[in-house]
């Protein structure tokens, strides 16, 4: 008789976990980024100077980042966490999941394309724009946590035009202009990614219902 209740509990589990993928829309997520990604692919086979070359990595970074950000709009508002304590680990686990797709994805639409920078621009760049969009969802929204790496995507492309040209773009937080190997740009990326996931696993989007 002890089965029947573990059975049923491991088939509520699944369910669950089922539910916040669809309330998620994170098959839609995933199509989106492969979306974008096939964008870079295609993109990539054009003739680009060379300053435009080192810019198009970063609008389809940007691009996964905004996916995966809007991806932790709940549709239940603040009263989503009453249903239960796996939350967190779901929320966790979801937006994980998409930054790793998004990067496989990324790297697959770049094989052979020669990006600027390497894969590990597009990590770290991906990982930082990621990051931005999770506190930006934490605080305004999952609806309008596009804002935060649009807004920086602006930033980062003056920075790479300077850089270009010459100018001075040392600060780390400048992290798409700074080389593929700089400790200093890596941390600060990390540290708004870890930041980000932290604030969305623990408090979630700022939805409403």
């Amino acid at each position: 008789m002890s089965a029947l209740p573990a059975a049923a509990a491991g088939h509520g589990s699944v369910r669950l976990v089922r539910l916040f993928l669809v309330s998620r829309r994170v098959a839609v997520a995933v199509a989106a980024v492969v979306a974008v990604a096939a964008g870079l692919r295609v993109a990539a086979t054009w003739h680009w100077d060379s300053y435009g070359a080192l810019q198009l990595p970063l609008v389809f970074e940007t691009g996964c980042a905004i996916v995966i950000a809007v991806a932790t709009a709940s549709p239940f508002g603040d009263e989503e966490p009453a249903a239960g304590t796996w939350l967190p680990a779901l929320r966790l686990g979801s937006m994980l999941g998409l930054t790793v797709v998004s990067f496989v994805a990324l790297a697959a639409a770049g094989t052979g394309a020669h990006l600027a920078g390497g894969l590990p621009d597009v990590a770290r760049n991906l990982v930082g724009s990621v990051g931005l969009g999770l506190v930006c969802a934490a605080a305004f929204g999952g609806w309008l946590a596009w804002t935060g790496p649009c807004g920086y995507l602006v930033v980062a492309a003056y920075a790479l035009y300077a850089a270009w040209h010459g100018g001075a773009t040392h600060s780390p937080w400048l992290w798409p202009a700074r080389p593929p190997d700089n400790v200093g740009a890596w941390l600060c990326a990390s540290l708004v990614f870890v930041a980000g996931m932290a604030l969305v696993t623990v408090r979630g989007a700022r939805d409403t219902a």
